[in-house]
């Protein structure tokens, strides 16, 4: 796990007094002038889905700035580096945090988990319209009262019924933005799924495809094959890809020197470590890291 981060699940004790309502399976957070600890980046084991209501928030998630503004809705997936940036005063949000032992079991109504997947990875918000909006609320407020009532009889199977309900409504409102295919349950997807599962949890993240097939129990060959087949990308590309954001998420923490990263992420020396930036970058530690600063995303960085 990566020094100074806070792991947070929905059943986390970082929750309380933050959280409406939280347990092992789920938490709700309405409740914007209470945040998450600032002082340290937090990874998150749950999936998580933010709807701004009002105002606008900026938060890093696995290094990259984003804004959130009214009627958009941020979504991402276990194991996201989230760090708090600012908020503006007026600040509205509705924050759903959902475990991924959960997921599956609602997971089993989605078109294709794997690809939706992907598609949060690459695009985090949503601009909804403002009929969609609305019908979150609905199923939010719904799923606070459900929860937050006395205890009663099939309270757990009448909230996991909205849950799924919400998952068939979420998934009208996804064919806006991405056409998911069925998901054919095969074994080369399953491998693949796994193969994602283990990488996105892994720090330091390993960088060849043989450590990931090894744990897998197949060859780095077969591996890349079904890597390339599922998601149009080779198991060394989507390697690379994730060992890249960490890299650019933590040149981005000026508390931290170049070497001291290096280390973290368990490159044998820091001249491994520059020509690896160099060839997924196109530049040196040290540029991209000064290059950012000027763009007024970091502070003066540790030497």
């Amino acid at each position: 796990m990566e020094k100074d981060t806070t792991t947070v699940n929905t059943g986390s004790t970082h929750l309380q007094g933050i959280a409406t309502y939280h347990d092992d399976r789920l938490a709700i957070i309405d409740n914007p002038s209470k945040e998450l600890p600032r002082n340290k980046p937090v990874r998150t084991n749950a999936f998580i889905a933010t709807l701004c209501l009002k105002g606008a928030g900026t938060v890093c998630i696995n290094g990259e700035r984003l804004i959130v503004h009214a009627n958009e809705l941020m979504v991402y997936p276990p194991n996201t580096i989230v760090e708090h940036a600012d908020a503006s005063k007026d600040l509205e949000i509705r924050c759903l945090y959902i475990s991924p032992e959960y997921m599956k079991q609602l997971f089993t109504l989605a078109k294709n988990p794997l690809e939706a997947k992907l598609f949060f990875e690459q695009n985090p918000i949503l601009n909804l319209h403002p009929e969609e909006v609305e019908l979150f609320c609905q199923y939010y407020d719904l799923l606070r009262k459900k929860l937050t009532c006395p205890p009663y009889r099939n309270q757990r199977k009448v909230t996991n019924a909205l849950l799924q309900a919400f998952l068939y409504e979420f998934q009208n409102i996804m064919d806006r933005f991405i056409h998911i295919r069925p998901a054919r349950y095969n074994a080369a997807e399953s491998i693949c799924h796994a193969f994602l599962e283990l990488l996105a949890s892994s720090y330091p993240k390993k960088r060849t495809v043989s450590d990931y097939a090894d744990r897998l129990c197949i060859t780095p060959k077969y591996l890349s094959a079904v890597c390339k087949a599922t998601t149009g990308k080779t198991a060394s590309d989507i390697i690379n890809r994730y060992v890249v954001e960490d890299i650019r998420r933590l040149l981005k923490q000026p508390g931290k020197s170049i070497k001291e990263i290096a280390n973290e992420l368990d490159f044998p020396n820091l001249s491994f470590f520059g020509k690896y930036v160099k060839k997924h970058l196109g530049t040196s530690p040290t540029q991209y890291r000064n290059a950012n600063m000027k763009k007024g995303e970091l502070p003066v960085p540790a030497e």
